[in-house]
């Protein structure tokens, strides 16, 4: 299954990480799937998309997910994408409840288009400094 997943990171232009807020803070289960990878993730984009039952959409979840992802070397686009009272989100039809949802949402992936692009053409290119280590692993991982 693990297997599966890194067939389809490792293509990818950019990221969406979606979200729960479990106890202020990421989800275990996310975190240890997130820490399962590594080279998948080097100077790939990523875009955080949060909820909670409660009036702040997650953020405090996206917080620390902006820096754990970081840390497995994407960089994180300045927008996240948070959904209050998740519950109270979506109308039985699927439809957004918030109807500055859809231009919200276009901002979003707008931005992570950006960066998807801009950061493909500079993993494409070639190596210019010294010898890093990290990029002769995304070398690998394609």
């Amino acid at each position: 299954m693990l297997e599966r997943l890194a067939a389809l990171i490792v293509p990818a232009d950019a990221v969406v990480v979606v979200s729960g807020e479990y106890n202020h803070s990421i989800p275990p289960a996310l975190s240890n799937l997130l820490d399962h990878f590594l080279e998948e993730w080097f100077w790939k984009p990523s875009a955080i998309v949060c909820y909670s039952a409660g009036p702040f959409g997650g953020v405090r979840a996206a917080m620390q997910l902006r820096m754990m992802l970081g840390e497995l070397g994407m960089a994180s686009i300045p927008s996240i994408f948070p959904v209050p009272k998740v519950q109270d989100a979506v109308a039985e039809d699927g439809t957004p409840t918030d109807p500055t949802t859809q231009d919200r949402v276009q901002k979003f992936l707008d931005e992570l288009e950006w960066y998807g692009h801009a950061l493909r053409e500079a993993r494409n290119r070639p190596l210019e400094r010294g010898n890093c280590a990290a990029q002769q692993l995304v070398g690998t991982a394609r």
